[in-house]
């Protein structure tokens, strides 16, 4: 790899837009392909970094698209990622319109200047295992629906969604949707679904305009959000607690539901695949790594669903993909199981160079720099790792240069330039 030192400006001066998007987008698909590019490719999420960056709180840039857009379209050209976008997510539009009591935004339940928060409750009991095994669909709409948002409990007074199937003598029941709980929840659902297509609108409008100054969309950005089926029924079911004890108290009823989940989360992300033309479905994954659960525990609730749901994406030509929370070092023989150059890895505090030793010839990974040397380093130390990170998990391909969690919130901008100007000075093959 090149030691010539430049700075970002200079390696890519006189080009196009169109050319720099052309390089870009090429370095991406050859590192996801395990091939080796011109260069180690990197992916900025600036994340409420940006709120710092301009100047303004949280909430406004939550709210207010141009200026958000503007500070974004600023850091990248400063920056020169060849990938960058702003915050994960649609925005609290949609869980507002919803009474949504799982999370919490900057100025909704929350001040200015909070960051974003995911308030886990146990809206499934112990006792719903039985509903949710005869029908999730039902279940989930009549009694999941109503409990975790404040605005859908008039769906606790739908007929039993099974009876739609009765067709025409259906009609006469239809007396039952005419209740005034009922028609406000449904008032609430098409207020969300409309907020969701103003948000989504707004992250095409991003998009495109970041491409038309060269930079490369998130590949990822467009495909499924699943999750691994454990974390589907711990996440925003039955929460942590609940869940640690499902493995011990009811492990069959648990096994039972996830083999549901696993289904209907694979129809639906290779459903969405075909709709947006994005072959790919981000996993974020939250319960599997070492601190969670034991090996024996990981072999029997985890890692079984999780490689399968993931295979039979791979199969359809979905290249899956994981955010491994935590640390997976314990965990990386498992990953190896994985087809060669099918999925990719987000690695948050595995031993990078460990996760290169032994998956490099797996799947693509992503990440490496540690937020906390962003926020309290030195130029030196920044641009040092980042020459370990080039040199030895960048050898041979195979690897996207980013933050160990996906974003940069309260990262000293002076040190965010220095590892993009390393990146490129070190990342040349």
């Amino acid at each position: 790899m090149s030691e010539t030192k430049f700075t970002t400006a200079e390696i890519d001066a006189g080009k196009s837009p169109e050319q720099l998007f052309g390089e870009r987008m090429k370095r991406f698909q050859d590192a996801l392909q395990l091939q080796q590019p011109d260069r180690v490719p990197s992916m900025l999420g600036f994340g409420y970094m940006l709120s710092e960056y301009g100047g303004i709180t949280r909430q406004e840039q939550q709210d207010n698209f141009e200026v958000s857009q503007n500070l974004l379209e600023k850091a990248a050209l400063e920056f020169q990622p060849d990938a960058a976008f702003g915050v994960f997510g649609l925005g609290p539009g949609p869980s507002k319109a919803l009474g949504d009591q799982m999370t919490k935004w900057p100025g909704v339940g929350l001040g200015p200047d909070g960051s974003f928060q995911f308030a886990e409750q146990e809206f499934m009991k112990a006792e719903d295992y039985d509903a949710f095994l005869h029908d999730p669909s039902d279940w989930a709409l009549r009694t999941y629906l109503p409990r975790a948002f404040s605005k859908l409990g008039g769906l606790a007074n739908l007929p039993p969604f099974g009876m739609f199937a009765f067709g025409f003598y259906h009609t006469s029941n239809f007396a039952a949707y005419a209740s005034p709980q009922l028609l406000e929840s449904m008032k609430a659902f098409n207020e969300a679904v409309q907020e969701t297509l103003v948000a989504i609108g707004k992250m095409m409008e991003s998009g495109g305009r970041m491409i038309g100054l060269g930079f490369a969309p998130p590949f990822f950005m467009g495909g499924a959000l699943i999750e691994a089926p454990f974390d589907f029924m711990s996440d925003t079911l039955r929460g942590m607690r609940g869940i640690m004890l499902d493995m011990h108290r009811r492990p069959e009823q648990l096994l039972a539901a996830q083999e549901k989940v696993l289904r209907f989360q694979v129809e639906f992300a290779k459903n969405q695949a075909k709709a947006t033309n994005t072959p790919y479905a981000f996993i974020p994954l939250h319960r599997g790594s070492d601190g969670f659960m034991s090996l024996p525990q990981f072999e029997k609730f985890y890692w079984p669903t999780l490689k399968r749901m993931m295979l039979e994406l791979i199969d359809d030509g979905i290249m899956p993909g994981c955010f491994y929370e935590g640390v997976w070092d314990q965990r990386l023989e498992y990953l190896a199981e994985l087809p060669k150059g099918k999925s990719f890895g987000w690695f948050q505090s595995s031993n990078i160079f460990k996760v290169k030793e032994v998956l490099g010839d797996t799947m693509c990974i992503l990440g490496g720099m540690p937020n906390s040397m962003l926020q309290g380093g030195t130029v030196e130390q920044v641009r040092d790792f980042t020459r370990r990170l080039c040199q030895e998990v960048g050898k041979g391909g195979g690897y996207i240069m980013g933050t160990n969690i996906g974003e940069l919130e309260g990262a000293n901008p002076i040190l965010v330039k220095a590892w993009m100007d390393a990146t490129k000075e070190f990342g040349v093959y």
